[in-house]
């Protein structure tokens, strides 16, 4: 009789240094020594009021967030032809679906009868047709109108006239990216190249959705995603939790288009010490910091994503995913994954997201003019140099 131990999922599907995009092994051979690694002093500030303004947030959601593709969800929530889930984030009702011929589509949750939603939850789901709750006009997953109750009773109709409103929409890296006004052209293209040859290293696409967590949060979105471009808090915020696992020092910082790759090294980093078989998320941690509002982090067994849709001021509704390499088929499994579900909930949601809360609420007050950042930090104003370039176009 067979003694073998149930595999962990360390032991199969190792993300290896040689699994790794070319970038991200090059920025890991970049990675200095901790020793000699030293942080800039920069001079970088930020007026409060653009957390805090109505106008500043009105401004950003027409000239960013209304602009260019936003991510919607994760490629693995719809693996199958015939999976589809409905997105309410960004408060405008979407269906993603994907049909027959395996392609991806975004539509206004919405009939084009008298407007009834057609998908009343946000859960992934499979389905041969949309059908509409109020009178039972039917959609393909296409978008075309396929079936109307008594057709004959309207004059000078043709389904063909009626599809589903469509949004512009691309499947790449992993995400599913949308343009949320279906009257504009929207430029794809900077989720191409490096981005999505990293992200596809990084097999985003194939995983295993574990576990998802919808947060609501009284912060601006900007706040909500600072911590995650800067080193500078996680000794500090997470000096009971995370923070003993990282240095103090810099990252290496790549720019991908408009996009931010963080290249960190783990405590007493040293690249000559990666073994071929090693998992490379053990000794390094990828960031991504995606234009403009997603997060992609890194674990030795699992990928953290986060979508942060903005819904005022004062209000960001964050969609967050951990996304593991295959689902767990073992006891053992199930318990590593469930533990670091549990763990990685309380640090983002009781660490960062309360920091973001507790910076909301006092920079709400008028107490300061700006915001001032250390060299640390210094990923936060390239960051906004770029959303600044969006919005005074």
């Amino acid at each position: 009789m067979s003694t073998t131990t149930a595999p962990r999922p360390s032991e199969k599907n190792v993300p290896v240094l040689d699994s790794l995009s070319t970038g991200q092994i090059d920025a890991i051979r970049r990675i200095p020594p901790h020793a000699d690694a030293e942080a800039p002093a920069i001079d970088a500030r930020r007026p409060a009021a653009i957390f805090c303004d109505q106008a500043r947030f009105d401004l950003e959601w027409e000239k960013l967030f209304r602009a260019v593709p936003v991510p919607v969800t994760l490629s693995a929530l719809i693996p199958e032809p015939g999976n589809l889930i409905a997105v309410e984030s960004y408060n405008v009702p979407i269906i993603i679906t994907r049909a027959k011929d395996g392609e991806v589509r975004a539509f206004l949750n919405a009939c084009t009868h008298k407007g009834s939603k057609l998908v009343e939850h946000c859960n992934p789901q499979s389905a041969a047709r949309l059908t509409c709750p109020y009178h039972a006009w039917t959609f393909g997953l296409d978008g075309k109108l396929i079936g109307v109750p008594r057709a004959e009773t309207i004059a000078n109709f043709s389904k063909a006239d009626r599809p589903l409103a469509q949004l512009p929409c691309r499947e790449a890296g992993g995400l599913v990216w949308v343009g949320l006004d279906r009257h504009r052209s929207y430029d794809f293209s900077a989720i191409e190249g490096q981005l999505a040859e990293d992200l596809g290293a990084l097999n985003l696409s194939g995983g295993h959705v574990y576990g998802r967590k919808t947060f609501d949060l009284k912060a601006n979105w900007k706040l909500v995603l600072e911590p995650f471009l800067e080193g500078y808090h996680v000794q500090r915020l997470h000096a009971e939790s995370v923070g003993p696992m990282f240095a103090d020092t810099p990252t290496i910082t790549d720019r991908l288009g408009p996009h931010f790759r963080q290249t960190s090294g783990k405590v007493n980093f040293d690249p000559s010490l990666i073994t071929p078989e090693e998992n490379i998320h053990k000794s390094v941690t990828f960031a991504y910091q995606l234009i403009p509002n997603c997060v992609v982090i890194t674990s030795p067994y699992y990928i953290s994503v986060m979508i942060l849709a903005p819904r005022g001021p004062d209000r960001t509704i964050v969609e967050y995913a951990m996304v593991t390499r295959e689902a767990p088929d073992n006891p053992k499994a199930e318990e590593l994954f469930a533990k670091s579900y549990d763990m990685i909930l309380g640090v983002f949601g009781g660490e960062d997201f309360r920091a973001a809360e507790l910076s909301q609420a006092g920079l709400s007050t008028g107490a300061i003019d700006d915001v001032i950042y250390v060299g640390l930090e210094d990923k936060i104003p390239a960051f906004y140099e770029t959303i600044e370039r969006h919005i005074d176009s």
